[in-house]
């Protein structure tokens, strides 16, 4: 009987106006999208390549350790997944100067540029921007009329007088319907997939794969979720009109209303920036202790003077030596550059006081940027990372909130996906201070001075980033999956209660 009543139902749906609709428009709608997204990822790849080869090309025109090493910039690839969900994606920056006398963080990356402002209106809506709007309300739509429908039509009463269970009637209801929802689900990714891997500027990879998958599955159960809200509203109400408006009025509060509402209270109550700023002076005190340090090693040098050239005379070059302060951002730091072409023959004695100059600050330099890194980490959990915490957990309260959040996680471009790569970069830039420990740049001519040969950066270590594996995706995800799974499960149970007591 069970199975009756679902290929009753089944072909009920299946012949409805609003199923044939429901597909027409979801194939549309991914399939234009899926297009202007492969665009703008091949737009975003173009700039990326540019820019990594714009950098190696001015590292390479760096003839000294001091002068080269501001300029080791490390670009971040655009993720393909993106197109699914943007998340934070294109939101932080995707060049990162890695530099032995600072530790970048998610704030001091700079942005690829880009050309075509029209372009980036479309590509802010993904795929799942597409699903939460459309889909959700198609799911209200299949479900709203489902009992009520029935009861204004007695059919509901005739069915009862055959031996079936009411639990069996919701049920079949329930597969049915998810099982028509599940067609321009699956049909509109399925040619979203086909695009991304006919585009030549893509590779998805077997993880990739896993990762739609979750993505699929996910979606599947966040429309769940609306059909199952849809049919409480049909089960509580007795008339189709009333439930139609009903399922309106909450698909746009939790669609449209509920997550604008958060995000607009969570950014009036945010701490500003400038209360972090306060700990900006621990910082200040830092560099300060570092540059009095500095100024006693000079004045206790053999040298007469506090001149951190030593009165070097050179025919060609320049150099730079100054604290930078900027509150704006944060940023307190130590520069020095040198890049002496040719020495005059009178500085030639002068030298080796410049390398005991150096060898002393370099890794003074580096002891302080470490120490400046533990200030600013918290400021950054402060002004970034906790709010946007608070941020996501209010939205959870809401499916919507559910669904982006754990989409960008099996996408990869959530704060903890975006947040490797900053970690990776860090990890790297611990690597290229090794480097530098190993080759003892510090002390020798080469930090300042190029008259004895250039710098050799293709010595230098390469930067390599790699995701991480799908199982870590699926751990993130996991806690909103379940939270979406259990709201089915809630669901559901109510909508048998309350229906097994109603009157039909």
């Amino acid at each position: 009987m069970l199975i009756t009543l679902i290929r009753r139902e089944l072909l009920d749906n299946l012949m409805t106006f609003r199923f044939g609709v429901a597909v027409l428009i979801t194939l549309l709608l991914v399939i234009a999208h899926t297009l202007v997204g492969i665009k703008d990822y091949e737009q975003r790849l173009v700039r990326y390549n540019i820019a990594v080869k714009t950098h190696r090309q001015q590292l390479q025109g760096m003839k000294t350790y001091s002068v080269g090493a501001p300029e080791v910039i490390v670009d971040r690839a655009p993720n393909p997944l993106s197109i699914f969900n943007v998340g934070l994606d294109k939101r932080l920056g995707s060049e990162i100067q890695v530099y032995h006398a600072f530790v970048p963080t998610l704030w001091d990356a700079d942005t690829h540029g880009t050309n075509n402002p029209f372009l980036n209106l479309f590509t802010s809506i993904d795929l799942v921007f597409i699903f939460e709007g459309l889909l959700s309300l198609l799911a209200l739509i299949f479900a709203y009329d489902s009992i009520t429908g029935e009861r204004e039509r007695s059919t509901l009463r005739l069915t009862l007088i055959h031996p079936v269970s009411r639990g069996h009637i919701l049920f079949a209801k329930y597969v049915s319907a998810m099982l028509c929802l599940l067609v321009p689900l699956l049909v509109s990714l399925l040619f979203a997939v086909i695009l991304l891997t006919t585009s030549a500027s893509i590779s998805l990879s077997i993880d990739d794969f896993f990762r739609i998958g979750g993505i699929v599955f996910v979606s599947l159960t966040y429309l769940s979720v609306f059909y199952l809200i849809g049919l409480l509203i049909s089960v509580t109400t007795h008339r189709t009109k009333t439930a139609l408006m009903i399922s309106m009025f909450v698909w746009g509060f939790l669609v449209l209303v509920y997550p604008n509402l958060i995000l607009a209270v969570i950014d009036a109550s945010r701490v500003p920036q400038t209360q972090a700023i306060s700990d900006f002076s621990k910082i200040k005190q830092l560099w300060e202790r570092f540059d009095r340090d500095r100024k006693h090693f000079l004045i206790n040098d053999p040298v007469v003077g506090e001149d951190p050239l030593f009165n070097i005379e050179w025919s060609a070059g320049f150099g730079f030596e100054d604290i930078i302060e900027d509150p704006s951002t944060l940023q307190y730091y130590y520069q020095v550059g040198l890049q002496v072409e040719k020495f005059d023959v009178k500085s030639e004695p002068l030298v080796a006081h410049a390398r005991n100059y150096f060898r002393f600050l370099g890794p003074r330099t580096i002891n302080t940027a470490e120490q400046t890194w533990i200030v600013r980490k918290q400021i950054l959990e402060n002004v970034f990372v906790r709010p946007a915490n608070v941020d996501h957990i209010w939205l959870k309260l809401s499916p919507v909130g559910l669904y982006d959040a754990t989409t960008q996680a099996w996408a990869g471009t959530d704060l903890l996906g975006v947040r490797d790569y900053f970690d990776a970069v860090r990890q790297y830039r611990q690597t290229v201070i090794d480097y530098l420990y190993d080759k003892k740049v510090f002390a020798i001519r080469q930090w300042f001075a190029s008259d004895k040969g250039s710098v050799d950066w293709n010595a230098l270590p390469q930067f390599s980033f790699q995701r991480n594996s799908v199982a870590i995706n699926a751990k993130r995800a996991l806690l909103d999956v379940c939270l979406l799974l259990i709201m089915n499960l809630v669901l559901f149970m109510v909508i048998f209660l309350i229906f097994v007591k109603s009157e039909v």
